[in-house]
């Protein structure tokens, strides 16, 4: 039996076990007190936004080349990225996504919402591991290493070598939320050794029928925090090329009972982050990409949300957006500032519109130049605190 076929049996037991114990809690166990006066939490994806670190440019590499960067991006972007490997980013790709950032940071502060940045870190500085060397990437997007539960931080054991030490550039946030009261949490950092990559990995022709492939496999824990989306007592999780069953299940047992943990199938031949397949918007409203997502194995619990299937995003054009680092579906990448308002990409006049007729108040700026530096706004930002209390919407 091979390594990936025993962990599905343990985890089958695990998540049998773990049922039982929900069910023992009345189906929404309390879980650790969070501290009452911590400085972070959040509990959600929609709760109004009170404070939130948005990524910086600054020290921003082209990430080393590997198969976990390359088959990541889309087919037209995969030159520049081979080619540019290791490389500092060119100052006028810099500077057009700054415009931009700067854009997206001033429509934040005019919601009130206080703004925090990451520490400025040279990126292209080489760095060595016992068995393998690499330079680093940016700080672009906080949402991928850390995830927020309540009033903890929790640091994901993310497989991109480039991405070993980006946590360097939080570290001073990190010890100020902490002496007030966060807690403050690290998944065990991963090995990143040779035999955790399938490296006779190539991008599945699913319309043909064939099975899914990964570029990870089980031989240690690895997940990005933006496989992940919270709603309350219930988080919702795609499998990817960055996140296992073994970095799923570490989560689903640090939590423990008091949470549930939803694993979604995803259809894209190159799986990386939930949050452009599936976006939760405010309480029993979903967003949901149905190129990626089969809405008829959507988890039971979603029955009796709004399940609101986004239009195909409309064509951009553009040097920065043809080396995007994104799929065209960062177009529903929005990060909800509360109930009723999203930031999305102005580009998108045919998801603007759909938001209204939906009930939303949607604020529309421009965002594409930040494709090639690895997302859109919610990628770009990582919500310390959301005024609400701890639920369960299901």
């Amino acid at each position: 039996m091979d390594r990936e076929t025993t962990f599905e049996a343990e985890r089958g037991a695990l998540d049998e076990t773990a049922a039982h114990d929900l069910t023992a809690f009345g189906g929404d166990a309390p879980g650790r007190a969070p501290a009452p006066q911590s400085p972070v939490m959040a509990w959600n994806e929609w709760d109004p936004l009170e404070e939130v670190i948005v990524g910086s440019l600054d020290g921003a590499t082209i990430p080393t080349h590997h198969l976990t960067v390359i088959f990541n991006l889309p087919r037209a972007a995969q030159p520049f990225y081979r080619l540019a490997s290791g490389w500092k980013y060119p100052k006028f790709m810099k500077k057009l996504a700054q415009q931009e950032l700067d854009g997206f940071i001033k429509i934040l502060a005019g919601e009130g919402v206080k703004i925090r940045r990451p520490d400025s870190v040279d990126f292209s500085k080489k760095f060595k591991a016992p068995r393998w060397s690499s330079r680093g990437f940016c700080v672009a997007c906080p949402r991928d290493p850390y995830l927020v539960i309540g009033d903890e931080i929790i640091e994901s054991p993310m497989c991109w070598r480039s991405r070993y030490f980006e946590g360097d550039a939080y570290r001073s946030l990190f010890k100020e939320y902490f002496r007030a009261g966060a807690r403050w949490t690290s998944a065990p950092r991963p090995q990143l050794t040779d035999e955790l990559y399938n490296y006779d990995y190539r991008v599945p022709n699913l319309k043909a029928g064939e099975p899914m492939q990964f570029t990870v496999n089980e031989f240690e824990p690895v997940f990005d925090a933006a496989d992940f989306v919270r709603c309350g007592r219930d988080l919702f999780v795609t499998r990817s090329n960055v996140t296992n069953l073994m970095g799923i299940e570490w989560l689903r047992r640090h939590l423990g009972p008091g949470f549930r943990i939803h694993e979604i199938e995803s259809r894209c031949p190159q799986p990386m982050h939930i949050d452009s397949s599936f976006m939760p918007l405010a309480p029993g409203k979903v967003l949901v990409n149905p190129d990626y997502i089969d809405v008829e194995k959507l988890p039971a619990v979603l029955k009796k949300w709004d399940v609101l299937i986004a239009p195909r995003p409309d064509p951009v054009e553009g040097f920065m957006s043809k080396i995007s680092m994104c799929s065209p579906w960062t177009s529903i990448n929005v990060l909800a500032i509360d109930e009723k308002k999203i930031v999305v990409d102005s580009s998108q006049p045919t998801l603007i519109k759909a938001l209204k007729d939906w009930g939303f108040d949607p604020i529309p700026t421009p965002f594409l130049s930040y494709g090639p530096f690895g997302g859109s706004f919610h990628c770009a930002t990582l919500d310390v605190r959301r005024r609400g209390p701890l639920k369960s919407y299901f």
